[in-house]
């Protein structure tokens, strides 16, 4: 597959997570979204919320690395936002909007890049220099990690 066309084969999957999300998660009940099956792994509502938080955080990445020359881009403890009351909570209206928005606004950012633009990095203090075109790749993948997450999360619920 080429470039181009592999970048746009990611940008939509940006495009769909969202909607994706919301599908899985609608008509669950609060004990189902904050229930905790695997012992090592989040809540369905805390991958919710930290999807829209992460993603948030690439966004502003993405454009600090459009704009400026290889901007420091800050690392945070995903970890403890999760045990935070909005990252937690089993009301997941507003993340979902806000993830449905940001993806809105991602995909036009992404769609528009000029083509010279996909190599402009940022420096990452715990992983390095990343890339444009790493970090869409990063996203699609961080996207369906917590995807899968939710689908695993929800099946050992119901054993």
């Amino acid at each position: 597959m080429s470039e181009s066309k592999a970048r746009k084969a990611a940008i939509e999957k940006i495009r769909r997570l969202p909607q994706q999300v919301e599908d899985m998660v609608s008509g669950l009940s609060p004990q189902e979204l904050t229930a905790k099956p695997l012992a090592d792994e989040w809540t369905v509502a805390q991958n919710v919320h930290h999807l829209a938080d992460s993603h948030i955080n690439s966004y502003v990445r993405c454009k600090l690395m459009a704009t400026e020359d290889n901007p420091t881009l800050k690392p945070y403890d995903e970890g403890a936002w999760a045990l935070l009351a909005d990252g937690s909570s089993a009301d997941l209206s507003d993340s979902l909007a806000l993830l449905k928005a940001l993806h809105a606004r991602w995909v036009q950012f992404w769609e528009s890049l000029p083509d010279d633009a996909w190599q402009r990095t940022g420096m990452h203090p715990e992983s390095g220099p990343v890339t444009l075109a790493r970090q869409l790749e990063l996203y699609v993948e961080h996207g369906e990690a917590h995807v899968d997450q939710i689908r695993r999360t929800l099946a050992a619920s119901k054993k």
